[in-house]
């Protein structure tokens, strides 16, 4: 008799919670796997996102229907033009395309643009370094760790059926002293330094970097995205007088 190998299911919702745990054996197994990996967490990631979204724009249009607009957090730098403009688009806005359709649209395609060019940049970068690993195990990993971004949707999800009313401030955007400042820390907060260590374990272990190596790489490649977002964000804002661009995380 000859024993069988079992096949390691590419959907196991047990995988999610031991990963976030126990991360260090979570790298461990995606290094010893064969297939790609990435299918189960991206699954969490967008199923948390849409429900997010679902009641983001249920308690927008509960603050509309009470004539209680949510402003932006950098409000005060909007010129009068700006301002007036978003309130009639705000009131030419509250159809479920505008509150639910589009921003889910829009919102799933950053997250799988950014997990592409998040781990094609990390792969570059690993390259360049020394690295030894594929983009396929980059991608994986780049996967298995934005499962904090999940984590951080719930306990957003949980804040707004708690008080009613959606999150206008996300990240550190509060302590932005002026507009492109605070387009680039909207994107900061534990979640993102989370998912930034787990980019480190894994690059340690998957490409074979020492800690430095694998900690400046992670770090520059943050650092670019959030760059990016904060100019487009800015840039969005002072064009249009209204947030369009979302950061990826």
């Amino acid at each position: 008799m000859t024993d069988t190998i079992p096949v390691p299911r590419r959907f196991d919702i047990k995988k999610v919670p031991a990963f976030l745990l126990h991360p260090r054996q979570g790298v461990q197994r995606l290094a010893v796997e064969e297939k790609s990996t990435w299918q189960m967490p991206m699954l969490v990631v967008n199923l948390f996102f849409l429900i997010r979204t679902i009641v983001t724009g249920y308690l927008q249009m509960r603050v509309s229907n009470l004539g209680q607009a949510s402003l932006p957090p950098d409000w005060q730098w909007w010129t009068p033009d700006m301002q007036n403009n978003y309130m009639q688009a705000i009131q030419a806005t509250q159809g479920p395309v505008f509150v639910y359709i589009i921003p889910a649209v829009m919102g799933l395609a950053k997250i799988w643009l950014g997990w592409l060019i998040l781990g094609g940049l990390l792969h570059l970068a690993s390259t360049l370094l020394g690295g030894r690993g594929s983009m396929r195990s980059v991608l994986s990993l780049t996967g298995w760790a934005m499962l904090p971004f999940a984590l951080r949707d719930l306990l957003r999800i949980l804040y707004m059926l708690i008080v009613h009313h959606p999150i206008a401030s996300p990240g550190l955007s509060g302590f932005g002293g002026f507009l492109f400042l605070s387009k680039v820390l909207a994107g900061v907060d534990l979640f993102i330094i989370w998912f930034g260590i787990l980019l480190v374990m894994g690059l340690r272990v998957l490409d074979n970097l020492p800690v430095g190596k694998a900690i400046a790489d992670v770090v520059i490649v943050l650092l670019i995205i959030l760059l990016v977002q904060g100019g487009l964000g800015a840039l969005s804002t002072s064009l249009g007088g209204m947030m369009i661009t979302r950061p990826f995380f």
